[in-house]
């Protein structure tokens, strides 16, 4: 009995002790971020024993990194070896040195560094063309080539090229469209001072297309020089973003004025416009594009809008001739093999159709099922292949890295808890990743679970990487409404991860993601006489708030889920506004979405339903996902 009592007493002490570093802790956190290194100190003397200790230690150099002694920085750096706040702290050192010069400290530190980025790049080839490597600015080229800002340590560079000829006039011109294509005029700004004075863009001319291209385009009589050309084509793209037909009839007033090659870009850009739209004269702008100068290329993202809008037509000779054109990066993907494959069987080339079928159904995503489906093999999920063990388990739980993580979640850092959980499974194997997912489980950190156990290369847990969480709570809910359990998981899947108090940028909230306004209307229809927007993250109510107007969005649009997945994403107005004058196949509906987002939130939604009717233990009769995307009916 005694040893219990004491037992409980030291349990009771230690969470006393957590709960009270938890709180010293958040206080050295905003001690950091109000620069105030002497209350600092104060908790992290408080702290040196908790598992976050690692990173008061890290806020305290960081307050007097610029002064402390490259000593001191690296005993910090060898004491946390291969961690996040290590990595981190390397970066921001490698800044300071690139910036004060501190050549052969920077050699030493960069090669280190794992999370790298442009500006660190620029410093380290800053340093090998002061050593007079000669690739170093052959390397830097490509850097260039972007409508972006781009870091302060790229400018030497730069400079650099321009003054060894290694980027010319018409690179420099190359340049300048990307920005003004991108609507960085401040950019375009800058890229012009390194034109000849007597050829560089009219800075007030761009100022007055910028701020009324209809009017600027009506008092430009005359297009003579290449500044003119630039910037008459910055005005008329500026009136397509909002309106294809007045873009088009401006664009016929000017188009004689300018070259082939200039009417080939616009073309380019205008047919893509227009394919997002689902416009149908896009093919024939397409067209134009090359017939006007056939040695100006469409860009890749062109090229995806143009197989799109063949598909959309119906067109699967021009689908497999576009496909053909891409990049070989671009026809790799996992979208354009089953496109191209779905385009060699429409034109009866059926064992090359089935060679690309067979490796794409190897794949566990979207096209991976429709490629399986296309050779008539149902879906399957694989089977455990390696049983983690509780040692394993045990073993994992006493990660550093996976403790650190764990305690950021709890204290609602999140942002913080992701990236120290990302970099701390980046090197696992299955067996490991499969223990962590199950840790991540334990912990209800869901999202996590899901993420890691999807990086297992051989070795498999589907039950990890669809987990159904809330299943009691929700299954009274959707019997109410008739809904399809597994869809609803795939939808609460891509959603929100089962993070029950996440918050989107556009403000949508919980398990399933309602928008506000959406959320009191459905509150009202449902008699919740004291909802209150609070009230949305809680599992419950954000449940029966969702599935209502899950169920209201699927019978607007005839019970079909693509529709009603793409309608609960972007809106019912955008779904309708998709479809076609002609019948179209789901899937191509489904690819052709203009929204990036919206696209590979449907795919993935109702991929994730094939596999939860089968983690669920469905019977065989549950759908395929060709039924499952259905026939989209004309407008």
């Amino acid at each position: 009995m005694k040893i219990c009592l004491v037992v409980c007493i030291l349990l009771l002490c230690n969470g006393n002790l957590t709960a009270g570093q938890r709180d010293d802790f958040i206080a050295a956190r905003e001690a950091f971020q109000a620069d105030k290194a002497d209350l600092l100190a104060v908790y992290a003397r408080r702290l040196q024993n908790y598992v976050l200790a690692p990173y008061v230690d890290y806020y305290q150099l960081r307050l007097r990194l610029k002064h402390a002694e490259a000593a001191v920085i690296r005993a910090f750096l060898y004491l946390y070896r291969d961690s996040y706040i290590a990595d981190r702290l390397r970066g921001e050192w490698l800044l300071q040195l690139g910036k004060n010069r501190q050549w052969d400290l920077f050699v030493e530190e960069y090669p280190l560094l794992v999370n790298n980025n442009n500006a660190l790049y620029c410093y380290s080839l800053q340093q090998r063309m002061g050593a007079n490597d000669k690739d170093a600015l052959i390397e830097a080229r490509p850097m260039w080539f972007t409508g972006e800002s781009m870091p302060n340590s790229c400018t030497p560079l730069f400079n650099a090229l321009v003054a060894t000829e290694l980027v010319s006039v018409e690179d420099i011109w190359v340049r300048i469209r990307m920005a003004l294509e991108a609507g960085y005029t401040g950019v375009a700004k800058y890229i012009n001072r390194h034109l000849p004075a007597n050829q560089a863009l009219n800075i007030s001319k761009l100022d007055a297309a910028a701020k009324n291209p209809l009017r600027y385009l009506e008092q430009q009589k005359k297009i003579e020089s290449r500044s003119d050309r630039e910037i008459a084509l910055y005005a008329i793209q500026l009136l397509l973003r909002s309106d294809t037909n007045r873009a088009y009839v401006n664009w016929m007033k000017i188009s004689d004025q300018l070259t082939d090659a200039d009417q080939s870009y616009f073309y380019g850009i205008l047919a893509y416009r227009a394919a997002l739209r689902h416009d149908s004269r896009a093919l024939d702008w397409f067209s134009d594009a090359s017939r006007k100068n056939a040695s100006v290329s469409l860009t890749d993202a062109q090229l995806v809008w143009k197989a799109r809008a063949a598909l959309r037509a119906g067109n699967w000779e021009l689908v497999l001739q576009t496909i053909e054109n891409m990049s070989a990066s671009v026809q790799q993907t996992d979208t354009w093999r089953y496109w191209k494959a779905r385009a060699l069987k429409e034109n009866k080339k059926n064992s090359e159709a089935n060679a690309i079928f067979a490796q794409l159904s190897t794949e566990h995503d979207f096209y991976g099922q429709l490629a399986r489906e296309e050779l008539g093999t149902m879906l399957s999920v694989p089977d455990k292949t390696y049983e983690v063990s509780t040692e394993e388990i045990a073993k994992m739980q006493h990660v550093p890295g996976i403790q650190r993580a764990l305690e950021l979640f709890r204290l609602g850092l999140r942002v913080q808890a992701v990236r120290e959980w990302n970099w701390t499974i980046r090197k696992f194997d299955d067996a490991q990743l499969l223990a962590a997912a199950i840790v991540a489980q334990q912990n209800g950190i869901y999202d996590r679970a899901i993420n890691t156990a999807e990086k297992t290369i051989q070795h498999h847990d589907f039950n990890l990487r669809f987990l159904a969480p809330h299943r009691h709570e929700l299954h009274t809910i959707l019997q109410q409404h008739a809904l399809d359990e597994a869809w609803v998981y795939g939808l609460i899947r891509q959603e929100s991860r089962f993070i029950a108090d996440v918050k989107s940028h556009a403000g949508a909230m919980g398990l399933m993601q309602v928008m506000p306004a959406t959320a009191n209307w459905v509150a009202k229809k449902l008699g919740m006489q004291d909802y209150r927007t609070s009230l949305a993250v809680d599992i419950n109510t954000n449940l029966k708030l969702g599935a209502y107007y899950l169920k209201h969005v699927l019978t607007s649009f005839d019970n079909q889920p693509l529709l009603a997945s793409a309608a609960y994403n972007a809106g019912p107005g955008r779904a309708k506004r998709w479809r076609d004058a002609r019948t179209l196949e789901g899937a191509v509906y489904a690819e052709t979405i203009p929204f990036g987002e919206t696209r590979d939130y449907v795919k993935k939604v109702l991929n994730n339903s094939m596999y939860y009717a089968k983690v669920l233990e469905y019977d065989t009769s549950s759908p395929t996902l060709k039924q499952r995307l259905g026939v989209v009916a004309p407008k």
